[in-house]
């Protein structure tokens, strides 16, 4: 008879082939599309000789058949070396990670903390008062939340905060009161998600026989929500935070140009434009990784807090 060990080592298998093979698949298509956009690492406004042209390419292997750079990145991949940055001369896109990382990670946890302080909540309260005006209002503000983009949001809360009233710095990452306009822009729109799904979910479950029976016990409401409704109810906003962490993390490179944050966003915006051939692909395949592990890890978690997914696997 298999058991739920042998089911969790089966689906961390599962899930390490699909990493793999997701990997793979951005590796390959960050390589071939930065190589067939025009221009090179080498080419900007300031005209470098064709000798000095030509020795640069030959230092970094930029003159190989691209099957042939291809074959060797993929190499130095899997001894975890991402190369040498073509345009930050003496650092490596290890190094550069490792240093910009932080910031966005931090903003990332912020932005995530935000949306839950809100979503949740608002989105419990609606699910009490269901086609009411208390429901109405806070869903109709999430809505807004989700088709007001960061570069509209983060520019107006600027403007208001920083230039009008001058609560807060308009730019930089060094004060706790930096953080506070890029984690609200951030993680407007997942809140609003959030709290939709809280919504939905939770008014589903509150129809439940086993809540209304809590409720024809005399348990009190507070904790017929909470404990009782919640705990299930939960699921998909669980199933959610996966997706929205990654998104969180990997996706602040408006925010981070809003705000002139020295975050990873910002410096694969900056590796585009001088057309860092092993930046943009070492970023690239840095998020590809973080998307996966965040999902994998929501994904045990839910069967962790599920029963019946735990049964499937098993």
């Amino acid at each position: 008879m298999d058991t739920g060990g042998h089911g969790i080592l089966r689906f961390l298998a599962r899930r390490l082939a699909e990493m793999t093979l997701v990997l793979l698949a951005a590796i390959t298509i960050t390589f071939t599309l930065i190589r067939l956009a025009p221009g090179g690492p080498f080419t900007d406004e300031r005209s470098y000789p064709d000798e000095a042209i030509e020795r640069l390419n030959e230092h970094y292997g930029l003159n190989d058949p691209l099957p042939i750079q291809y074959i060797k990145y993929i190499g130095r991949l899997l001894h975890g070396d991402l190369g040498p940055s073509l345009k930050y001369s003496n650092r490596s896109v290890n190094e550069i990670i490792a240093s910009r990382f932080p910031v966005s990670l931090e903003l990332g946890f912020l932005g995530l903390i935000f949306a839950l302080l809100i979503g949740l909540p608002v989105g419990i309260y609606a699910s009490l008062h269901p086609n009411r005006p208390s429901d109405y209002i806070p869903m109709g503000l999430a809505m807004t939340g989700i088709c007001l983009p960061s570069f509209v949001l983060g520019p107006l809360l600027l403007l208001v905060f920083a230039l009008g009233l001058n609560w807060v710095n308009a730019s930089g990452w060094n004060t706790w009161t930096d953080r506070i306009l890029p984690a609200i822009t951030l993680g407007s729109a997942y809140a609003a998600y959030i709290a939709r799904l809280t919504r939905g979910s939770m008014l589903e479950v509150l129809s439940l026989d086993y809540v209304r029976t809590a409720r024809a016990k005399g348990v009190s409401e507070s904790r017929v929500v909470l404990v009782h409704a919640l705990k299930n109810a939960i699921l998909p906003v669980v199933s959610f935070i996966g997706p929205a962490t990654a998104g969180l993390i990997t996706g602040s490179f408006v925010v981070e140009t809003i705000f002139n944050i020295p975050g990873l966003g910002t410096m694969f915006v900056m590796a585009t434009f001088n057309r860092d051939y092993t930046l943009v692909l070492g970023l690239a395949v840095f998020y590809a990784a973080l998307v996966v592990i965040f999902n994998t890890f929501v994904d045990l978690l839910l069967v962790w807090l599920d029963p019946r997914l735990r049964s499937s696997i098993s």
